[in-house]
């Protein structure tokens, strides 16, 4: 056991050494930028190392998204427009940690992106392809019969059964997404959909910082980020996570301080 703390210990020295090293690489760019006028050569060499210097940033973020079935590339690339926008607003005077600071902007342009850019339905690629099929003979028939056509005379048209012509035109509805705000046309008072549907979450609020202190926590040691979540997501006490880890509770209680203060640490304000 002692040789796995050594080796955790170790991994952990250098990824402090790591993010200490990013994080006063950043501080010494802004600086330099904010000496340098605006539209120049240097400036923008500057402004790019620090785009590059926080990349892993946007790494981490667009990893929190990769279950959206978008290629990790894309879901990066628009990351790297939010820090660009982190960088252009990001004022040295406010003592704010860049990261910090950060984070929402990114968050925030990765999730405009997923909502006004992304089916609101992943199709598959068949599905894709016959309800683009049934979509163009959909079209020719109601020119040529002055009329919609019916599923029987599309299916006939593109010798396909009925039940697949019905499957493309689910399909298609994943590429026409209402708004909830969308006027209606009804003469009754009835509330529009975005009045009946849902309510103000009370925890909205704290969505952004929940993810900054998700990205705080990940920079713990694993044995750390475990005894944290056994205290605070399973509700155990010191005493039951020191019989789970085979650690002692004053040792447990040792840990857990460390993690705060690194964790406070993480997220100070700069003098």
């Amino acid at each position: 056991m002692a040789e796995s703390e050594s080796h955790a210990d170790s991994r952990e020295h250098s990824r402090r050494t790591r993010g200490a090293r990013a994080r006063a690489l950043t501080r010494a760019l802004f600086e330099r930028l904010t000496a340098l006028e605006p539209g120049s050569a240097e400036h923008a060499r500057v402004r790019g190392a620090l785009i590059e210097a926080n990349l892993p940033l946007v790494h981490y973020v667009a990893l929190r998204f990769r279950s959206r079935n978008e290629p990790l590339e894309d879901v990066v690339q628009v990351g790297t427009i939010g820090l660009i926008h982190a960088i252009d607003r990001f004022d040295t005077s406010r003592g704010v940690q860049f990261p910090t600071f950060a984070m929402p902007t990114i968050i925030g342009e990765i999730r405009r992106y997923f909502r006004d850019n992304v089916r609101a339905v992943h199709v598959p690629r068949r599905l894709h392809e016959t309800w683009i099929q049934v979509h163009g003979a959909t079209e020719d028939l109601t020119l040529s019969l002055g009329r919609t056509p019916t599923t029987a005379e599309i299916a006939e048209r593109l010798g396909i059964p009925e039940e697949e012509v019905l499957a493309g035109l689910e399909a298609g509805r994943a590429y026409r997404v209402s708004s909830l705000e969308a006027v209606q046309d009804r003469e009754d008072t009835t509330p529009g959909l975005v009045e009946r549907l849902g309510y103000e979450d009370p925890e909205l609020t704290g969505v952004e910082h929940r993810a900054l202190v998700r990205h705080l926590l990940v920079q713990l040691p694993e044995r750390e980020q475990r005894i944290l979540l056994l205290r605070y997501y399973r509700n155990l006490t010191q005493s039951q996570i020191s019989l789970e880890l085979g650690l002692s509770q004053m040792h447990v209680s040792r840990l857990l301080s460390r993690s705060f203060a690194r964790l406070r640490a993480g997220n100070t304000i700069d003098a």
